[in-house]
């Protein structure tokens, strides 16, 4: 049984392959990361599995059991979680509060006991918070914890992208380009932040990503993707010297 798994999966815009009889499996507690050209359908494959788009075939399966109609809000309820190339955070709120709305799948109590602030919402309440805090903590954000999120700088903020993500708990993580923008000290921080997420815990990461300095420290197998269509399969120096790999980034 794998733990997570994508069959002959295809996606079709009119007469545009997005995606084309893709197929992978991940393995819990592993980093997998999705490389390729732009246009490859790397963030595709994240949005079908998030579904942001239902694919034409295929199917996608989560403890062999399948999760391709779902509903999107039940996606999060099984424990997924991703992050967006261009930053999706409400920006007037601050840090804090973001990551308090990454909480949104556990339940508060009932709309009564929201109302009348029962003893049980507020321990609800008090539990989501120190989870939340435990994550500032993880990720370094605790002299932001309180500023709003549109003053801080573009780095930053994409750690509290990060950060409201694990809020919901989640068991599968999706980062699509997380080093995107992020400066060379920022990008080694982030392969440490990685490296806590999958050991201390214990979350499965599936990442695209371009940026290959990254995933070669952090990642323990790699798909390379073109054209929707899947290149080579393996360990990080094997896929990179694969020979359609160096032709689709440089050309032949």
């Amino acid at each position: 049984m794998s733990y997570f798994a994508v069959e002959n999966l295809s996606l079709r815009f009119g007469g545009l392959h997005a995606i084309r009889n893709l197929s992978f499996e991940v393995e819990q507690g592993e980093v997998f990361a999705i490389i390729g050209p732009n246009g490859a359908g790397k963030t595709s494959v994240f949005n079908v599995i998030t579904r942001v788009f239902t694919p034409s075939e295929g199917r996608v399966l989560l403890r062999d059991r399948d999760i391709t109609t779902l509903p999107r809000h039940r996606v999060v309820e099984r424990g997924i979680a991703r992050t967006f190339q261009n930053i999706e955070l409400f920006e007037s709120a601050t840090v804090l509060d973001n990551l308090l709305l990454g909480r949104h799948r556990f339940r508060h109590g009932s709309v009564l006991g929201q109302v009348l602030w029962s003893p049980a919402v507020q321990r609800a309440e008090d539990h989501s918070r120190a989870k939340a805090e435990d994550i500032i903590d993880l990720l370094d954000l605790s002299p932001y914890r309180n500023t709003p999120v549109a003053s801080l700088p573009y780095g930053i903020r994409k750690m509290v992208e990060l950060a409201r993500a694990l809020a919901s708990e989640p068991e599968l993580l999706l980062l699509d380009e997380p080093a995107s923008g992020l400066n060379p000290e920022e990008t080694r921080d982030l392969a440490f932040f990685i490296d806590d997420i999958q050991n201390d815990l214990g979350i499965t990461v599936i990442m695209v990503e371009h940026d290959m300095s990254l995933v070669g420290e952090v990642a323990d197998r790699v798909l390379c993707m073109n054209m929707g269509e899947q290149l080579a399969i393996g360990p990080v120096a094997e896929v990179r010297a694969h020979p359609d790999v160096v032709a689709a980034y440089l050309g032949t």
